[in-house]
């Protein structure tokens, strides 16, 4: 199943050309300084946002904080299963997220 995520994490990301994936054992993308969506062991995928943003799709979404390597990543929302057959939808979500992570100070 991993692998089968890893192809849906880079298609993903190849549908925003403002960033590319990272990270060869833990599949990434970062700006700033700051990582904001991540492909875990379990071939889940989690996107980074504001407090309020993650709780309002976290909300609508009916998902979860998300967890990779038995840590709670803070900010980062759980994409659900069914999100990942619309790629182009998603993708709004992931360039949201780099705007996010863009306006916050640099590392």
């Amino acid at each position: 199943m991993w692998k089968e995520r890893l192809k849906i994490y880079d298609e993903l990301v190849s549908r925003c050309p403002r960033f590319k994936r990272k990270g060869k054992t833990v599949p990434n993308t970062s700006a700033n300084g700051h990582m904001f969506s991540i492909l875990n062991k379990d071939g889940e995928i989690g996107i980074r946002f504001s407090k309020e943003v993650q709780k309002k799709y976290i909300d609508e979404w009916n998902s979860t904080i998300f967890k990779s390597y038995n840590s709670v990543m803070h900010g980062y929302v759980l994409i659900p299963d069914n999100m990942l057959k619309d790629l182009d939808n998603l993708a709004i979500y992931l360039n949201e997220s780099y705007d996010y992570v863009m306006s916050l100070e640099a590392k």
